[in-house]
Protein backbone atom coordinates (compact mmCIF):
# COMPACT_ATOMS: atom_id res chain seq x y z
CA UNK A 1 0.00 0.00 0.00
CA UNK A 2 1.18 3.72 -0.81
CA UNK A 3 2.25 5.77 1.69
CA UNK A 4 0.10 10.20 1.96
CA UNK A 5 2.48 12.57 1.03
CA UNK A 6 2.66 15.51 3.11
CA UNK A 7 3.43 17.88 0.39
CA UNK A 8 0.80 20.25 -0.95
CA UNK A 9 -0.12 21.21 -4.31
CA UNK A 10 1.61 23.96 -5.99
CA UNK A 11 -1.76 25.48 -7.38
CA UNK A 12 -2.93 25.65 -4.02
CA UNK A 13 -0.08 27.41 -2.49
CA UNK A 14 -0.19 30.25 -4.99
CA UNK A 15 -3.96 30.40 -4.59
CA UNK A 16 -3.66 31.19 -0.65
CA UNK A 17 -0.38 32.63 -0.47
CA UNK A 18 0.54 33.85 -3.68
CA UNK A 19 1.24 37.78 -4.53
CA UNK A 20 -1.84 38.19 -6.19
CA UNK A 21 -3.72 36.57 -3.68
CA UNK A 22 -2.41 38.52 -1.55
CA UNK A 23 -2.95 42.11 -3.43
CA UNK A 24 -6.50 40.83 -3.54
CA UNK A 25 -7.29 41.86 0.54
CA UNK A 26 -6.80 44.59 2.70
CA UNK A 27 -4.93 42.40 4.93
CA UNK A 28 -3.01 40.48 2.59
CA UNK A 29 -1.68 44.05 0.76
CA UNK A 30 -0.32 44.94 4.94
CA UNK A 31 1.37 41.55 4.74
CA UNK A 32 3.61 42.69 1.33
CA UNK A 33 3.94 46.44 2.72
CA UNK A 34 5.37 44.64 6.23
CA UNK A 35 7.53 42.60 4.17
CA UNK A 36 8.59 45.14 1.95
CA UNK A 37 9.67 47.38 4.67
CA UNK A 38 11.52 44.31 6.76
CA UNK A 39 13.10 44.17 3.46
CA UNK A 40 12.59 40.44 2.45
CA UNK A 41 14.14 39.12 -0.27
CA UNK A 42 10.93 36.96 -1.17
CA UNK A 43 7.80 39.10 -0.72
CA UNK A 44 5.29 36.00 -1.04
CA UNK A 45 5.53 32.62 -2.37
Amino acid sequence: MTKRTLGGTSRKRKRVSGFRARMRVKTGRRVINARRRKGRARLAV
